[in-house]
This record gives structure tokens, sequence and C-alpha cells, in this order.
């Protein structure tokens, strides 16, 4: 008879947003007259950019004719993206990264999940707590994460890194020696960041242990103060010990489109072998490459025009970040974040739980968040709210809080 992989049976529930999804849709059932404001999920609202558009209609008439239409992509990615994305991501900050170190994906929460594919399955990981809930999911069904704990709401193998308030919700080196390291900056939930100098002990920390950083950059692009890296290899050594994970979602609204991708520099080995040909065997043999349109799509992105385009897009959900967290502080909320990311992470009021002022917020306001208890046990207490919905909404959410 046919075995199943029990390590999936140790999770607990389901995937955080497919509960709020549930919990979401139930209230509307029974409340069909309400208007919900979601600033739960972080799914961008604005259509994608006009250079994006037009690269994209370019590219599907490009289909539609035998001398230019294109079959299975190459396995890395093409070389104009990869070209593209080697020079005004990594080497105009004066990151030397080749193309052949660039892979092409589907989006940062593929890699994120499927990066652990090269690494042995008794490597000891460590993540921030709170922590993007795919990092510690997609160990825990490899079988990383040991056994849950539904009194601590932790896992028995995993080193938990907390990020309080106290931190500025940063993590601390570990006193327990790590394998693995996951890092996420600007922050998914918190929205916290840390400086260059900063990130620099953590890459000699790596480097002094025989550790490897998976480094999670979606979110580089909201990134507004000059001291805050946009990129792991910034610091000196990082090309030794760190994996570095990209996505187009969130810079370029490509949530529905999907398209990302994953840094493995020649230089990081584990002995005599790269992880970089590791990384290139396992993403020929599982991954058929995104599609000739997104990446021409990505492609455009790079164009002055579509620089110029996103830039406008981030800017305007930063500007809900700034309607949020002053909204929230004028009303007497704990805020942090929404000054590098497009995440406000808030304290809850009056003692509550984060999955009851969840339930307070939708019932009271008709507003969506994310309780922090979903991102581990240090997020207990705490909420998310993101800035990817539109300025209209978003000032009306914080107009209906306030009168809470």
């Amino acid at each position: 008879m046919f075995k199943i992989n029990n390590e999936y049976l140790k999770l607990p529930g389901s995937y955080l947003f497919s509960t709020i999804g549930k919990k979401v849709a139930a209230y509307t059932e029974k409340h069909p007259q309400e208007k919900i404001i979601r600033l739960g999920i972080g799914d961008v609202t604005l259509p994608l950019a006009p250079a994006v558009i037009e690269s994209m209609h370019k590219a599907v008439d490009e289909m539609g004719e035998a001398a230019t239409f294109k079959g299975y992509a190459p396995d890395l990615g093409y070389e104009f993206l990869r070209n593209a994305i080697a020079k005004q991501d990594y080497r105009m900050r004066g990151a030397d990264i080749e193309i052949d170190e660039i892979f092409i994906s589907d989006g940062a929460k593929s890699d994120s999940g499927n990066i652990g594919d090269i690494f042995a399955r008794d490597n000891k990981i460590a993540v921030c707590d709170p922590v993007y809930p795919v990092y510690v999911d997609t160990n825990a069904m490899a079988g990383r994460a040991g056994d849950y704990d539904a009194k601590t709401g932790r896992w028995t193998d995993i080193i938990y890194m907390p990020c309080t308030a106290e931190t500025d919700f940063a993590p601390e080196l570990p006193e327990q020696t790590p394998d693995m390291i996951y890092l996420c900056f600007p922050n998914n939930p918190t929205g916290a960041t840390i400086t260059k100098s900063e990130l620099q002990k953590w890459v000699d920390y790596a480097r002094e242990k025989g550790a490897v950083i998976i480094y999670d950059a979606a979110y580089e692009a909201y990134i507004s103060e000059d001291d805050v890296p946009h990129t792991i290899y910034e610091c000196e050594g990082a090309k030794e010990c760190a994996i570095e994970i990209r996505s187009f979602s969130k810079n370029a609204g490509f949530t529905g489109t999907r398209l990302g991708f994953t840094v493995v520099p020649k230089a990081l080995k584990s002995g005599d072998v790269m992880l970089n040909s590791l990384w290139a065997r396992r993403h020929g043999t599982k991954f058929n490459g995104a599609p000739y349109i997104i990446q021409r799509a990505g492609e455009a992105i790079y164009s002055e025009e579509g620089k110029a385009q996103t830039k406008e897009q981030v800017a305007y959900y930063m500007n809900n970040a700034k309607v949020i967290r002053e909204g929230l502080a004028d009303a007497g909320y704990s805020v942090s974040g929404g000054v590098n990311a497009p995440y406000i992470w808030l304290k809850t009021p009056d003692n509550m739980t984060s999955w009851e002022f969840f339930d307070y917020l939708l019932e009271q306001a008709h507003v969506v968040g994310t309780p922090g208890a979903g991102f581990g046990p240090h997020g207990e207490g705490y909420f998310r709210l993101t800035a990817f919905g539109s300025y209209e909404n978003t000032v009306e959410a914080i107009a209906r809080i306030r009168k809470m």
C-alpha cells in the first residue's frame, strides 16, 4: 500500500491566509450587505504599468508569428531579463552578480519553499519570530521542523529568533548554532529593517559558523532610508554564504502574472560542491520556466519608462502606508513599520489576542487584517495591515477603525 508524507499531518490547521479567507467568506455570507475592506493579504490593486502592458502585447504578437515564436524558456531564464537584473539590481549597487547566478522563476513564494530541496533534511534552521509562514511550513513538510507543540506554537527542531518591540522587531544572533538562517528585510510581517552594518554582522556570523542565509528581499523597492541595504550582496563576503530571493509581485504588481528570481552565487559552496550547480540541476528538472510573455513584461520594468511608472505605484502604496500608520497612531494605537515596507504592525488594544482583534475588526469595522499569531508565537498580541488597497478604501478603513 502506498504511504504518505506524514510530515504534512503535523502541520497545524490550514495555511494562514486560507484560514482568513474562509472566515471572511463565512462572515460575508451572513452579512451580504456589508462592504468588506481587505487589508489583510498582501495583494496589489493597481493595474500593471503601461510599459509592462505594452511589452506584453508585443510579446503576444511575437508568439503569433513563426519567426518569433518561443517554446520552452532556457533553464535559467532568458538572457535579456537576467542581464537587466544583473546590471540594475546588483552591479549598479556595487554587487558583482553574473547572469549565470540568476535563476528566473514564477515567484518568491515558490523559491522560498523549493530552495530546501538542495539541503539535507538534518540541517538546523533558524527563523525570525514572527515570520512569513512559508519558511516554517515548507521546512516542516520536508521534515526539518520536528514536532509541533500546540501549547507554545513552536516546532521542536526550529531555532526561533524573537523580534520584539525591545529590538525594534529585528532578530538578534541566535545562541544555538543554525545551518540555515532565514532573513527577510524589509520584513514581512513587521515592516522592520536593519542597516547595512547590522546586516554585515549576520554575514560575518554565517561565514564563521558555516551557515547559509536565505535572504528574502521581496520588498526592497519600498526602501526609503539611505542606510538600509537593497541586497545582501552589498555586504562583504555575502556571496560566500547567502542566497537571495526576489519577487516582481510587490515592486511591479505581478501577483497575478507570477515572476521572480533567485540568486545563487558560484562562490557559495558546501565543501567542494557549488550550490549554484545543485540549484541549476533542481531548477532544470522540476521547473519548465516562466512564460516568455511574462519575462518580457519583467524586462520592461527595467526600462526608463517602466522604472518611472513602477516607482509611482510604490509611492502610491507607501502613501497608503502613511495614512494607516499616522491614522492609527493618532487613534492611540502603538504602531511600527510602514516606512520602508508596505506593512503596518500594530499592537492589539485592551490585551486582545490577535484572533480576537481580527474578529472584532471584521465585525465592528468590516475591515480585514492579519492576526500576528499566524506569523509565530511572538506575533501574538500584534496585527498586520497592508497598504496594498486603494487609497479610497484605505482612508475609509482607517476612519472606520477610529470610530470603534
